[in-house]
């Protein structure tokens, strides 16, 4: 069966930037998905409280996504109540999507801290796991804590074909374009009043500065 591929590109968001937009592109062409849900998180619970405000993120994920085509921009974890796990956004996908193959973004290292995530080792049963890597840094088993380099060792494929014939199961890597932009790096700079022109798409910083945030 050749299915569908929903990407999931998770986050906080606070702000989203041009390393987000890229990462998505990047997948797309990599991967060649279909579509990517970018789902920003409520009540993320592997970190502090985000500085903007849930609708305030919202809407600058809707803004930065609104010229890329495939980008959906998905809210269901800023309405839901208590912790945006990402076992949960899966399983909710999967019985919205179930003819569709989902692969969930993340970055090398995000990757390497998945066993702190809640109900880790369920992911790989609800999604592929699609595994950025920086030009020149790639996955280094040696690095992962042994469950990791088990699941990884288990269930990674370099055919990308084989996402398209199951639902689920494999890790895949891709290299991501070089984006040196965070979230932090955008927040320092306008609270010090320097131009963030270069570090988030022209909406965004447009409702960064009528709203007022992170000043």
């Amino acid at each position: 069966m050749n299915r569908r591929l929903i990407g999931v590109l998770g986050g906080t968001f606070d702000p989203i930037h041009r390393g987000h937009a890229q990462l998505a592109r990047d997948a797309v062409s990599a991967l060649a998905l279909d579509e990517v849900r970018c789902v920003p998180a409520g009540n993320p619970p592997h970190r502090s409280a985000p500085i903007a405000g849930a609708a305030d993120r919202l809407a600058m994920a809707q803004l930065a996504f609104a010229d890329q085509p495939g980008v959906v921009i998905d809210d269901a974890e800023i309405r839901q109540p208590g912790p945006s796990w990402t076992i949960l956004t899966l399983e909710r996908l999967r019985t919205a999507l179930p003819d569709a193959a989902l692969v969930l973004i993340v970055g090398a290292d995000a990757f390497l801290g998945l066993p702190t995530w809640h109900r880790w080792q369920d992911l790989i049963a609800r999604a592929h796991l699609a595994v950025a890597n920086r030009p020149g840094s790639n996955l280094d088993v040696a690095v992962m804590p042994q469950p990791l380099r088990n699941l990884f060792e288990a269930h990674r494929t370099t055919d990308i074909t084989e996402l398209h014939r199951s639902a689920a199961g494999c890790i895949v890597s891709f290299t991501m374009t070089p984006c040196a932009v965070s979230a932090t790096q955008i927040r320092s700079a306008v609270r010090q009043g320097q131009p963030i022109a270069d570090l988030v798409a022209t909406p965004v910083e447009n409702y960064i500065r009528h709203h007022h945030l992170y000043i």
